[in-house]
């Protein structure tokens, strides 16, 4: 089978195409011939930092990298119950760990998928994936009906989904974007936009329940300033919060936590009901094929890309 594999950390060259022995599905594994695959800004960073590689992998090499894959289930180990041959499915497998995306057939854990629901293209299927849950696992316990909820880079892969999941759980949105994304950010079912390039958001807000950043930062700090006593912030950008960081949060009684997502069948059977009832939308803004994997990583890395990149296989 066709598979891209990282002999090394590096530029964009080093994802070499190869034929490799397809893989066989263990006892609770299915083995799914990929359709298409979502490409997240951490396949990059994976690829081109030696320390992310290890830290995810624990290994320098060679790695096939990706973790989201949508396609259908052409054998299925033993222990198998949820999955039979033919089935259409979509996931993020694997992560934290050895990804495998990035091949005509991966094997992945059963209770790692959910069945790709009858309105949804595999494209699509695949774009809602790590970054839907990471939105997901992020807000879906954290966020109530009437909170209000900054989220930064609405407009992003991450945020276009965290928008739309806080507004499912009722909350009032405020999300940051440059301006020429202000109208998709409010089509996604944002309540207010800030332009942050115009305007400095903690400057006018006031009060909000819970943030989520992507930043660290400045934008973590300004964060806290405006979170009211009691309310929290989560941050998907550090592992480590600085000393200032912490006092502030200490000083307003606010709670700052980081997040990492991780591979869990149940709440992608949650994200295929939002999709399956309109409450999820993914956003695809680039399509490439699989021997265009090259671009797009260039497209992720340009750092312009609204909602999501996917390729298709």
């Amino acid at each position: 089978m066709k598979a891209i594999l990282l002999e090394k950390t590096g530029p964009i060259d080093n994802l070499t195409h190869k034929e490799i022995e397809r893989p066989v599905a263990k006892d609770h594994e299915v083995l799914v011939q990929v359709k298409a695959i979502g490409i997240n800004p951490v396949d990059y960073k994976v690829r081109a930092n030696e320390t992310v590689l290890t830290r995810i992998y624990g290994a320098l090499g060679p790695v096939i990298l990706g973790w989201d894959i949508a396609g259908t289930v052409v054998a299925k180990g033993d222990m198998v119950a949820q999955f039979e041959l033919g089935d259409q499915v979509f996931g993020m497998v694997n992560f934290p760990g050895s990804g495998n995306a990035y091949a005509e057939f991966v094997t992945a854990p059963e209770d790692h998928l959910a069945k790709i629901p009858a309105n949804t293209s595999f494209a699509e299927a695949a774009a809602a994936t790590l970054a839907a849950l990471t939105a997901l696992q992020v807000l879906q316990h954290r966020v109530k009906k009437g909170n209000r909820v900054l989220i930064h880079a609405g407009s992003g892969g991450v945020g276009h989904f965290a928008v739309q999941i806080a507004k499912w759980r009722g909350a009032y949105v405020v999300a940051t974007s440059s301006a020429k994304n202000r109208d998709f950010v409010l089509a996604m079912g944002a309540d207010e936009h800030i332009d942050y390039r115009a305007q400095a958001f903690e400057e006018v807000l006031t009060d909000i329940d819970f943030v989520f950043d992507m930043f660290n930062g400045d934008m973590l700090y300004n964060s806290l300033t405006v979170t009211k006593e009691g309310g929290s912030v989560v941050t998907i950008s550090t592992l480590q919060f600085s000393e200032e960081i912490l006092a502030l949060a200490k000083a307003r009684k606010v709670k700052v936590s980081h997040f990492m997502v991780r591979s869990n069948g149940k709440d992608m059977n949650t994200l295929k009901t939002l999709l399956e009832s309109g409450h999820l939308k993914p956003h695809i803004s680039a399509s490439f094929a699989f021997d265009d994997m090259a671009k797009a990583h260039e497209q992720l890395e340009s750092g312009r890309t609204v909602g999501k990149v996917v390729v298709t296989v």
